[in-house]
């Protein structure tokens, strides 16, 4: 029977991990594993948003036109 992990027993988990780094090429690896495996996630979500029909390429168009820049305001 497999055992859930709580979110404190994964954070330790992760923490033990983290304490054996000595290197900032371990660091540099540990970060691209971290990114390819959020990377895969996005991808994941997005195949099934497309094949649910959510997005398509007309979406995806639009996106491209949606000025989505933050309005600053200036002190005056």
């Amino acid at each position: 029977m497999e055992r859930e992990l709580t979110l404190h027993q994964a954070k330790m988990n992760l923490l033990r991990v983290v304490d054996r780094i000595k290197t900032v090429d371990e660091v540099q690896a540990i970060q691209q594993v971290l990114a390819n495996y959020y990377a895969q996630k996005v991808n994941e979500e997005m195949d099934r948003l497309w094949d649910n029909g959510t997005i398509n390429e007309q979406v995806i168009e639009q996106w491209g036109k949606e000025h989505m820049r933050t309005p600053y305001r200036y002190a005056q």
